[in-house]
């Protein structure tokens, strides 16, 4: 057995950069063999701290170098691998393998939804695998901290707990118990136990055989207890050393004691209460840590030693005085200059995130003026980082983001879940159009092509939406020339085509999903580094598919698939800007920079809001001597500290974000408080950000008026348009004379003008093959309905209106009749000819009366024109089909004889709710209370109305103004066009 020795551990202060001065004191004592460093076996973290050490390494070796080993061993998360270092073969007892992540994950979700029937969210599967990810990372937190089911199952805290905790915790325990007998069957064990067990194997064979070379632990602060005995254990070689990051050496001992001691074991009943430590504050838990190392402060000595004064001196006092613990803020008021210096510091404070950005990208680009300058970007706000890295690529800057792109909105990540969410949706347009268009759609020689045809059938899916799945598709396409590109394109969906609505094996929704994505891009799906990572994810799932194979609805598929997809990040490995990165708080530890700049600084993203844990209640959590959640906050505390180390950093967030003003981070609040020094305020680069994107001086945006020639001026005027002309010229003027049709949005909701022509449709046919036998009219209307290609939901929320109004037509036209008055004609076009410019249009309704004058009829899906607005001359339609009627526009058509007579009668018949209740009602605009329109002076006005509009703009030279009668121009669908935001309620004297 070895010889006992003191533990050597080893700290550098928060204020110094961690790998820069680590690298220095590896060269310092094994740098003089060239074989030393390379002797050296050096346990880190993670991945970054590797690389961030590796890199500080060679900055400062003069000459070459041979690297030490490194071993990962984890530190918050589980993320990294423990390394061959820890698990050699043949040696021992053989630790069993860990259970796949992801087949855990869809085993402990079928046992939620086998254990948890009846509780909410267990019966969807997608719902239970978002479950079992939570069940997942407590069931880690218990066996990284050591405790198990049975710990769990003595707490008697029920009395105590809201009765959905108590089913919780209950669930918890089923769920344990019988995941526990499942991983004994397939002979595998959790991913944080085999950690545990073979960094306990690891301290073990260490102790009773030490290593003939040196063994450093360095940058390790998690508390967890398999690691405090494997630190425990190095410290305690003959060559081994442990070296803590950010521990304050020279903390006087009353503020060390302030801080609290570490709890490891809840309170007896009936003990006293203890003071509750300051779990908040960054050296708590390195003040955990060695209390599970069962090392004493005093025994830590500085890896190097410390300077008394200089920046970093500044900085280390500075970083003590902010985050005293609430007990001693009090020495606020007594601290001394050199306590509050902040040379090096400064703060932006933007108005707004997108300025916040623009702030942060411009100092980067100062900054890489300047050869060899490093930048690092420390933000958890992933929003405001991705605005970074849009506003660096103003100057081809690409920095190396951390975090990566998330696979879902990487284009293969996109492609795949469109595909799905097409088969989700049953091919409803929106979805449709969105998978065709994506640029891995057909990519290649054919693609111009597939884009051409796209976009007719974009066209053709305007208005509602059509019947459910291809054949709803099929029938709004018909045998228009699209036809033919339609069916190779179809075929391409055979995959999905015919997918049945109930819910199927989840891989064989995916088997599908992947061959419809592989078809539809040609393999390019799966191509490049994200193109690999979504082909792993699809193997992952149908691998697992023996293990747990859920029964789900397409729907749910996309969910699990976009939630899985979501977890999975795609880091390119070059082509990044070399001395420009943007870090995560995770990823940020132990990194140095020559500039720092902590981004986000707002209360609930720096530090973030702890999240709660959704299976055991704090209560529970606090008596089983969990790590209360709000440990994190003092992690937020010490991440802050390292990035401070820096000798010049930049402190930025945003007082607003995207819907509310913000408030700023505590830590912020801290520093501004010790230190209130307004030279800290950077006032000089945000201002430089506001004039890079500066407004330019405003334009006054005169009213649209164009003004055509007399020979552009439209011939032709339909009745239906003289409103649009009078009330808005310049609608006229773009829908007739530039010919520019408005389309309507796909996917939308029935327009009257849509629901107008199917009325109109049925009610022709009823008057000329049915006679208008009232008992026809609503079979005909089902008839209709059924053949239209429309969603059934939209069928089904307007047809009890439709029958109901066209029931009230058939008892008003019967009525009608009895009293002399009988419908001739319905859906009658005519025309007329009035200072040589053709007037057309129809007619939906002609009636004769008793004496034989006529009754224009016209039918409204929505609420008719009132008497007021047919005076002022803007829905003048029925006077102008009367005039019509009158000069003999109703011409003879085939068999229908033309209509001739006085029309003195103007109805509309509107087919929405009356005022009694009912659906369907008359209403005249001639002879109301009040108007002086009767139907004598109807024409008449029409007439005036008319001529003043034809010599106005038709045979006139006015120009076509914009929203000339603003209250009566309803018609929007060209105010984008005329840019009516721009000028409408800005001119001075404007109508």
């Amino acid at each position: 057995m070895p010889d006992h020795r003191q533990p050597a551990v080893y700290a550098i202060g928060a204020q110094r950069g961690f790998a820069d001065v680590l690298a220095s004191g590896l060269l310092r004592r094994f740098g003089d063999d060239k074989m030393g460093l390379a002797r050296v076996t050096l346990l880190i973290p993670n991945h970054r701290a590797g690389r961030a050490i590796t890199e500080a390494l060679v900055r400062h070796a003069t000459d070459g170098l041979l690297l030490p080993r490194m071993a990962l061993i984890g530190d918050i998360d589980l993320d990294e691998s423990l390394g061959a270092l820890l698990d050699p073969l043949g040696e021992g007892e053989q630790i069993p393998p860990a259970i796949d992540p992801l087949q855990r994950r869809f085993r402990l979700a079928a046992i939620i939804a086998r254990e948890g029937a009846g509780r909410a969210g267990a019966d969807d599967p997608a719902e239970a695998l978002r479950l079992a990810c939570d069940y997942a990372r407590v069931l880690d937190q218990l066996q990284i901290e050591e405790k198990s089911l049975d710990q769990l199952d003595e707490i008697d805290v029920e009395a105590d707990l809201a009765e959905h905790w108590v089913a919780a915790r209950d669930l918890f325990m089923r769920v344990g118990r019988a995941w526990a007998a499942e991983l004994a069957e397939a002979g595998r064990i959790d991913p944080a136990d085999r950690r545990n067990r073979l960094l306990d194997k690891t301290a073990q064979r260490w102790r009773d055989h030490p290593p003939a070379t040196p063994v450093i632990a360095a940058g390790i602060t998690t508390a967890a207890p398999a690691i405090a005995r494997l630190l425990r254990s190095i410290s305690t070689l003959p060559q081994g050393m442990v070296v803590l990051p950010g521990l304050d050496l020279e903390m006087d001992e009353a503020l060390w004691e302030a801080i609290g001691s570490p709890v490891t074991a809840p309170a007896e009943p009936g003990s006293p209460p203890t003071e509750r430590p300051a779990i908040t504050h960054p050296q708590f838990h390195l003040k955990q840590l060695l209390h599970a190392m069962s090392v004493n402060r005093a025994e830590v000595q500085p890896w190097q030693a410390e300077p008394k004064t200089g920046l970093a001196a500044d900085r280390a006092r500075l970083l003590r005085s902010i985050f005293l613990p609430a007990r001693l803020s009090d020495r606020w008021v007594t601290l001394e200059a050199a306590d509050r210096r902040t040379k090096g510091i400064r703060i932006i404070e933007a108005e707004n995130p997108d300025e916040e950005a623009q702030a942060i990208a411009l100092l980067v680009r100062q900054a890489l003026d300047v050869p060899a300058r490093r930048v690092a970007i420390v933000t958890p706000d992933r929003t405001l980082a991705s605005r970074v890295v849009a506003h660096l690529r103003r100057w081809d800057i690409e920095a190396d983001d951390s975090a990566g792109d998330p696979l879902p909105v990487t284009p293969p990540g996109r492609f795949l879940l469109a595909v799905a969410q097409c088969l989700a949706d049953d091919f409803a347009p929106v979805p449709l159009l969105d998978l065709f268009k994506h640029p891995l759609a057909q990519a290649g020689e054919g693609r111009l092509r597939w884009l051409d045809e796209v976009r007719d059938l974009d066209r053709r899916l305007r208005g509602p939406r059509p019947a459910p799945g291809l054949t709803g598709i099929d029938a709004a396409i018909g045998n228009r020339p699209l036809k033919e590109w339609w069916t190779d394109a179809k075929a391409l969906l055979a995959p999905i085509a015919e997918w049945p609505r109930e819910p199927q094996p989840l891989s064989v929704t995916m088997t599908a999903i992947a061959a419809a994505a592989d078809g539809l891009s040609d393999q390019a799906v799966w191509t490049g580094l994200a193109g690999r990572c979504a082909s792993d994810l699809v193997q992952q799932l149908l691998a697992r598919s023996q293990a747990h194979d859920p029964l789900v609805t397409p729907s749910q598929a996309v969910s699990i698939l976009s939630r899985l997809m979501s977890e999975k990040a795609v880091r390119p490995p070059y082509g990044k800007h070399p001395r420009v990165a943007i870090y995560g708080l995770l990823e940020a530890r132990l990194q140095s920079a020559d500039l720092v700049i902590c981004a986000g600084l707002n209360e609930g993203v720096w530090p973030q809001i702890p999240s709660p844990d959704p299976w055991l209640a704090p209560m529970v959590r606090n008596a089983l001597g969990l790590p209360p959640l709000e440990m994190r906050v003092g992690l937020a505390a010490q991440d802050l500290a390292g990035a401070l180390a820096s000798s010049e950093v930049v402190l930025t967030r945003a007082r607003r974000d995207g819907s509310a003003p913000t408030v700023a981070s505590r830590f912020l609040l801290r520093l501004q408080a010790v230190a209130p020094d307004r030279h800290m305020e950077d006032h000089e680069t945000l201002a430089l950000a506001r004039r890079l994107d500066r407004r330019l001086t405003p334009i006054k945006i005169d009213r649209p008026a164009p003004r055509p020639s007399r020979a552009q001026r439209a011939a032709r005027l339909s009745v239906t348009e003289l409103d649009r002309l009078r009330a808005d010229p310049f609608a006229f003027y773009a829908r007739r004379i530039l010919a520019l049709p408005s389309l309507d949005p796909v996917d939308a909701e029935p327009s009257a003008a849509w629901r107008g022509t199917l009325v109109h449709e049925i009610l022709e046919l009823w008057h000329r093959d049915d006679g208008l036998d009232a008992a026809m009219l609503v079979p005909r209307a089902e008839r209709f309905l059924k053949a239209a290609n429309v969603h059934p939901l939209i069928k089904a929320l307007w047809r009890p209106r439709l029958v109901a109004a066209l029931d009230w037509i058939a008892e008003q036209t019967l009525a009608l009749a009895a009293s002399g008055r009988t419908m001739i004609d319905a859906e009658r076009s005519g025309t007329f000819i009035l200072d040589g410019v053709e007037i057309r249009g129809k007619a939906d309704r002609i009636d004769r009366m008793p004496d034989g004058s006529l009754v224009i009829v016209d039918y409204k899906t929505g609420k008719p024109p009132s008497a007021r607005q047919v005076e002022a001359g803007f829905a003048l339609q029925l006077g102008l089909l009367g005039m019509m009627a009158e000069r003999g526009g109703f011409v003879a058509e085939g068999t229908r004889p033309p209509i001739t007579g006085t029309a003195g009668g103007f109805e509309y018949w509107s087919l929405t709710r009356s005022k009694s209740g009912d659906f369907g009602y008359a209403e005249s605009p001639v002879g109301r209370r009040g108007s002086e329109l009767t139907a004598d002076t109807m024409l008449p006005t029409s007439e005036r109305y008319l001529r003043e509009a034809l010599e106005t703009w038709i045979l006139g030279d006015a120009p076509f103004e914009a929203k000339l009668v603003p209250d009566q121009a309803t018609y929007t669908e060209y105010d984008q066009l005329m840019r009516l935001a721009e000028w409408y309620g800005r001119q001075a004297g404007g109508r």
